[in-house]
């Protein structure tokens, strides 16, 4: 027979169990600390481990099971270390970073063995006695996933900080019995298990196609597709022989290159169109009609133009892996500017074909330059005058055609197979996201022999 139902009142959690009461979530934490900004490490020299949002394995709402080793380190003062430990079942918050399309807000479990503290764009939250720490987990999960959590967010310049505080005190959840949210907790992690298994097997497919499709433009971009060929020494390491009639050139002599515009968040939301940090990472070409907004003046808009063959690279991040990602822009955005938070290479003469920079500045060989030069402090940050080092491959502007049309083709079958398989991921994402909802708000029951 099916439980009694109630009405909660609030409008994102609708019916819940008779016997469940409302709370605030302010009253379910009896702790909340910052992370604190540290020293960057040389090598594994660091005090303590330094557990970052890029070290987040979401889908598994937990840190990743990465090799200690592995893992950053920072030099801290040592009452600060004591303040930041992490202890089991901690719940760490993501409060800065994120994109116009992909919020902050994201929550993992420390569920590990080794000492090690958090980073300054996270908050930490210990519960009460009152609620299960897996189990408010899965009530941030329902609130990230779900996107109430825009509400508790504010834009600045291609970053979001979200107002836990105002969150925390605003929002009420429903709480069953500790006795019933074990039961709850079991049978969510029984089902996460198995659905995460089926996720982690489709995302390594969709990793090796994308790095089949890497491989395929740093081959065509780098020794070119016509076949066997004079070749000569390019006289870069990590780049090796290049095609005889090829030559390179340092980025500085093909261009000008100039950082984007910096507001602060009262100046987004409305005006012209704003290419973000996550339109530039996320594209190998630039969205013709992009959906950030700024209030800029003409001068904003002459200074900080985005028009045919401009190259924006991503020029600060957490970590080196995210620094220099590259999209091109094929059509001039009417009016607009770019983030604060992007550098514009601005090519002078004919020697680039726009389509050519779309592959060649996204090819793998980049990231070789730009871990071996970069310096990593709190986060990694790309400077005009070491992008402006960038080795630059140029073949001739009529075979530079040539492989734009042959990794038209290639790269095309290969994205077709990839958006199969991210398809497939969001069927599963949303169902596992159902799930958990279903469960923290007591629409799905379970059965008492579930612990």
């Amino acid at each position: 027979m099916a439980r009694e139902m109630k009405d909660s009142g609030i409008e994102w959690i609708g019916e819940i169990p008779r016997e469940w009461y409302l709370i605030r979530m302010k009253a379910c934490i009896l702790q909340r600390d910052s992370g604190a900004w540290g020293n960057e490490a040389n090598g594994n020299e660091g005090d303590i481990i330094c557990l970052r949002i890029a070290d987040f394995d979401y889908p598994k709402f937990k840190f990743k099971d990465t090799d200690e080793e592995l893992l950053t380190k920072r030099n801290y003062n040592i009452s600060i270390i004591e303040n930041l430990l992490l202890h089991k079942n901690d719940i760490v918050i993501e409060k800065s970073g994120g994109g116009e399309k992909t919020p902050v807000g994201r929550t993992v479990i420390f569920d590990k063995s080794y000492r090690a503290v958090y980073a300054n764009f996270c908050d930490r939250l210990r519960c009460r006695e009152i609620i299960l720490p897996q189990f408010m987990q899965y009530i941030f999960v329902t609130f990230y996933t779900n996107r109430y959590i825009w509400n508790y967010i504010k834009q600045t310049t291609g970053i979001q900080n979200l107002d836990l505080t105002a969150m925390l005190d605003s929002e009420r959840i429903a709480l069953p019995s500790t006795i019933e949210q074990q039961r709850i907790v079991n049978s969510i992690n029984t089902y996460c298990t198995e659905l995460d298994n089926v996720f982690e097997k489709t995302r390594k497919s969709i990793e090796e196609y994308k790095k089949l499709k890497q491989a395929v433009i740093t081959q065509a971009v780098t020794k070119g597709i016509r076949g066997d060929r004079a070749m000569k020494d390019s006289g870069i390491e990590w780049i090796g022989e290049i095609p005889e009639e090829w030559y390179v050139k340092k980025l500085r002599y093909l261009g000008r290159c100039q950082n984007g515009i910096s507001k602060s968040s009262e100046y987004f939301g409305v005006g012209y169109p704003f290419v973000s940090y996550g339109d530039v990472y996320r594209n190998y070409q630039l969205p013709e009609m992009v959906t950030g907004l700024i209030m800029s003046t003409d001068s904003d808009r002459k200074n900080y133009s985005v028009i045919r063959g401009d190259v924006l690279f991503t020029r600060t991040s957490e970590t080196i892996e995210e620094v220099g990602f590259s999209s091109v822009c094929l059509k001039t955005i009417e009016c607009a500017t770019f983030a604060g938070f992007v550098i514009r290479f601005r090519p002078h003469g004919n020697e680039l074909l726009p389509e050519y920079s779309k592959y060649y500045f996204r090819s793998d060989i980049h990231r070789r330059f730009f871990v071996k030069e970069m310096n990593l402090v709190t986060r990694a940050s790309l400077g005009q005058e070491l992008l402006k080092k960038l080795p630059v491959i140029l073949p001739s502007l009529k075979e530079q055609e040539e492989i734009v049309n042959y990794l038209d083709q290639k790269c095309s079958a290969i994205d077709e197979l990839i958006t199969k398989k991210e398809q497939y991921l969001s069927e599963i994402e949303n169902y596992k996201k159902s799930l958990i909802y279903e469960y923290v708000t007591g629409k799905r029951e379970v059965p008492c022999e579930a612990i």
